[in-house]
């Protein structure tokens, strides 16, 4: 365990805490996750902190301060969501919720069983919620989402003529935006923590932003989350499962044309990132085998977006 993390602890609890357990989470590059227990007297807290390197709030495009504040805008609007002990700008402290991540064992294992049927449903109702947010609680706005990937596609300087044909498509097609609201920006299955009984928390809210709440549900439906299932909604449910319970929660008429729209966009949006990715491993800015490996997927999604695009 860190230095710093013994700092955290000692500044929220208190110079007479201890830590009896202590264990970093894999993954995240710029960003380190702990599950710690904290001793505070006769209380024990189980605890994830979510700690920042030098120089990774610039490169996220923001703090975990403001995810903070998000997240408790979230609990406020009745998402699920792990509480939050403590934050600043470098750190967030928050509560240890109990349950799986890993898609292919929520999709697969006998525990999820009773769960798979009902995901569907609760994701839109988190969905619905979340679009409930006040807008005050996002960092300024950010660009148009079409136009943004647009030139994240141009920086990488070769060309992806499946990319270009969905990009002139879904500009020539966009569905008029009714309303703009708080968008998580990555809610799908991998950032779902489920128990047996479904949905226990949503987590990862760093890239939210304001947009249209159609592309939250459309990101969903994506078939890279999908894990081999054929079920369209996070490989666990079907469009009418999502939209029914997402319009029954609160959430504004879904318009299937446009849950297309989005659906198609998620899809390319992720296929340049998988460009961009390998990028980065071609180029030399960070050498690795999953970089390396992940450029495999850009084919699959030229695929996906032929098939979409009919």
């Amino acid at each position: 365990m860190t230095r710093a993390v013994h700092s955290i602890v000692g500044e929220v609890f208190g110079p007479g805490a201890s830590v009896p357990f202590s264990a970093r989470l894999p993954g995240g590059a710029s960003r380190e996750t702990w599950a710690l227990d904290v001793l505070d007297g006769d209380e024990r807290h189980e605890l994830i902190l979510r700690l920042d390197s030098p120089g990774a709030a610039l490169e996220a495009g923001g703090s975990l301060a403001s995810e903070a504040t998000l997240m408790r805008a979230a609990a406020g609007a009745g998402v699920p969501v792990p509480r939050i002990v403590a934050a600043a700008p470098s750190y967030i402290l928050m509560t240890r919720v109990a349950g799986e991540t890993i898609p292919r064992r929520i999709l697969r294992d006998e525990a999820y069983a009773d769960a798979r049927p009902r995901l569907a449903a609760q994701c839109g109702e988190a969905l619905a919620a979340i679009h409930r947010m006040p807008l005050s609680a996002l960092p300024p706005a950010a660009d148009d989402p079409l136009r943004q990937w647009r030139e994240v596609l141009d920086q990488a300087g070769e060309p992806h003529p499946v990319f270009e044909l969905a990009f002139r498509r879904l500009a020539a097609t966009r569905p008029p935006g009714a309303r703009r609201s708080v968008v998580h920006g990555d809610f799908r299955n991998g950032n779902l923590i489920v128990g047996p009984e479904g949905i226990r928390a949503v987590l990862d809210w760093e890239l939210a932003h304001a947009g249209d709440p159609v592309e939250d549900l459309g990101w969903l439906c994506v078939k890279a989350w999908r894990f081999g299932s054929p079920l369209p909604v996070g490989g666990f449910g079907g469009y009418d499962d999502l939209v029914t319970a997402y319009e029954k929660a609160g959430g504004q008429p879904v318009d299937r044309d446009a849950l297309r729209w989005w659906e198609t966009f998620g899809v390319l949006k992720w296929g340049v990132i998988c460009v961009m990715q390998t990028m980065r491993h071609l180029r030399g800015g960070a050498r690795s085998v999953e970089l390396a490996a992940i450029g495999r997927r850009v084919c699959e999604n030229e695929w996906d977006l032929l098939r979409l695009l009919g």
